[in-house]
């Protein structure tokens, strides 16, 4: 087999790509990707083993974030880069060993001088290394939902807020996959405690987001255009976005977001910004064709990459942070963090203003300090009926025509129920003309994906008003969608809050094994979706 990877949703057959990646990446960068994470936890169980104090690690945590970001569904693509991150991580890993007596395991001690050493030691330490199925899916889901921690850690870290604690989480989770004595009850309980990480860590990046930016709030977002050049943003890191629109005011050129980046208009900090035009396009999936009429440069913060077909769009894509494509500019920021876009803005000069491919506006803004201030009025409509159930719709889009279920469900919702919503699974419904109930629109977005944590926040405020023991007792019911591993982690930090009955879709992830997928069955009531009207006739207890 000349690659295995099953860390998204879409993932060839439910089972696992085998060839290449679905998601555009070749064998060798999966295989590169395979050796990262296994370097990193060659530097995990150093730092466990030899005691070493995560606060004290300094460039070291910011490194092992990087590494672990980096390798997240559509994040990226290019070789050379996650080569080069190998190494960094080598040489880092070399520097602590000497911190540690006695026995380490291979990822800790191996050697690869070049490419080559590096594939060839990538194959047989890839995710079938582990022979026990169901062992190997508790690791694989670990892993995956610290690859989410890190991305969210990452966006706190570049905002000032760090938490020496999740660092060491992290570091002990990786090291505990490499430990066969652990049986899978106890990987079970790993799991969950990296749930309870997962609540800590988008609780350090809501802090860190709302300190510099201040609270969202009920925004009117345009997704119209206008007659400047423009760039288009994506991805979701607002550090980058900031410091564009520092640059990029004053110049003529417009900003616009796209994808997870939305959620930035709700910020106020970013209003004073004239440039700030508005939002291009919907979901990461239909980028191809909207960067094609898009016309400017394309800024990729983070993840959420789709391989371009065009080579002149290409030449429009840059990338920055853990973001990477083969043959696109990446911007490295100074050693302040400072990132240089100018040759972003010259570009943008150059080039045509965005062809107009919808009109009118999008509503969002409704993150936890928003409801919180509507709180009254949301629990007299639930008193007096006019609201009947919240549908938690959170989570990641992707290319699926199966996703069209998602849209057909918010379409056959009751006119008396309100989703909240979160991450870019709102694409689906986000400009359906759903109406409001008494003035409180029909669809909630709170944000980003990392923005779940609203949603937690919303349910454990409504459990407190109405005096209730079991959040599970509320009119809310889960229906989320998923496709990469930031959405592991925010189930299992759901799952931590003692959410149960999450319904999950399209497909439950091919990295359940059939017995693991059991127990989530069992103990939580994870479940797959079936038809919207099935579906809601469950929900509504029909």
């Amino acid at each position: 087999m000349s690659m295995f990877c099953y860390q998204c949703q879409e993932t060839a057959g439910g089972t696992g790509c085998k060839i290449r990646g679905v998601c555009g990446k070749t064998e060798d960068v999966a295989k590169l990707q395979d050796l990262l994470i296994y370097t990193v936890k060659g530097v995990s169980e150093i730092v466990v083993k030899g005691k070493l104090s995560a606060e004290k690690l300094g460039a070291v945590n910011g490194e092992v974030l990087s590494s672990l970001f980096m390798t997240i569904t559509n994040a990226n693509f290019d070789g050379d880069a996650i080569e080069a991150q190998i190494r960094k991580m080598l040489a880092l890993r070399d520097g602590l060993r000497a911190t540690v007596t006695g026995e380490l395991h291979d990822c800790a001690t191996f050697t690869a001088g070049t490419r080559e050493a590096m594939l060839e030691k990538a194959s047989p330490v890839g995710v079938l290394a582990t022979e026990n199925e169901d062992v190997r899916s508790l690791r694989e889901m670990i892993t995956y939902g610290v690859k989410g921690m890190a991305a969210y850690a990452e966006h706190a870290k570049n905002l000032g807020k760090e938490d020496p604690a999740i660092y060491a989480f992290i570091y002990t989770a990786l090291d505990s996959t490499l430990n066969d004595s652990l049986t899978a009850d106890e990987l079970v309980a790993l799991t969950l405690k990296t749930g309870e990480y997962g609540v800590k860590v988008m609780a350090l990046l809501d802090e860190a987001n709302t300190s510099r930016f201040g609270n969202p709030e009920i925004t009117e977002v345009s997704i119209g255009v206008r007659k400047n050049p423009a760039i288009l943003i994506s991805g979701h890191d607002l550090t980058d976005l900031e410091q564009l629109l520092e640059q990029t005011k004053g110049t003529g050129v417009d900003v616009y977001t796209h994808g997870e980046m939305l959620p930035a208009h709700y910020y106020p900090a970013f209003k004073k910004y004239d440039n700030f035009a508005g939002n291009y396009g919907n979901s990461w999936w239909k980028q191809v064709g909207e960067f094609e009429s898009f016309r400017g440069p394309i800024l990729f913060t983070t993840n959420c990459i789709v391989p371009p077909k065009s080579e002149e769009v290409r030449t429009r894509i840059f990338t920055t942070g853990s973001a990477g494509f083969p043959g696109c500019t990446h911007i490295m920021p100074d050693e302040n963090g400072k990132k240089d876009f100018s040759q972003i803005i010259a570009l943008a000069k150059t080039l045509p203003a965005p062809e107009e491919i919808e009109t009118g506006s999008i509503v969002g803004g409704f993150a936890h300090n928003q409801v919180f201030a509507l709180a009254d009025k949301v629990v007299e409509a639930v008193k007096s009926g006019a609201i009947r159930k919240f549908f938690v719709m959170a989570g990641c889009d992707g290319r699926m025509k199966s996703r069209e279920y998602y849209t057909e469900f918010a379409e056959k919702l009751p006119k008396d129920t309100v989703i909240l919503t979160a991450g870019c699974a709102k694409y689906r419904y986000n400009k359906l003309n759903l109406g409001d109930i008494g003035g409180i629109p029909r669809v909630l977005d709170a944000g980003q994906c990392n923005d779940s944590y609203s949603l937690a926040l919303i349910a454990l405020k409504l459990k407190e008003v109405f005096g209730l023991d079991d959040i599970n007792k509320l009119p809310i019911a889960f229906n989320i969608g998923w496709y990469e591993q930031k959405a592991v982690i925010v189930l299992l930090a759901l799952l931590y809050l003692g959410v149960k009955n999450i319904h999950l879709g399209p497909t439950l992830p091919g990295f359940l094994s059939p017995n693991v997928a059991k127990v989530l069955v069992e103990t939580f009531g994870i479940a797959g979706i079936g038809t919207a009207d099935e579906d809601i006739k469950l929900f509504m207890g029909k």
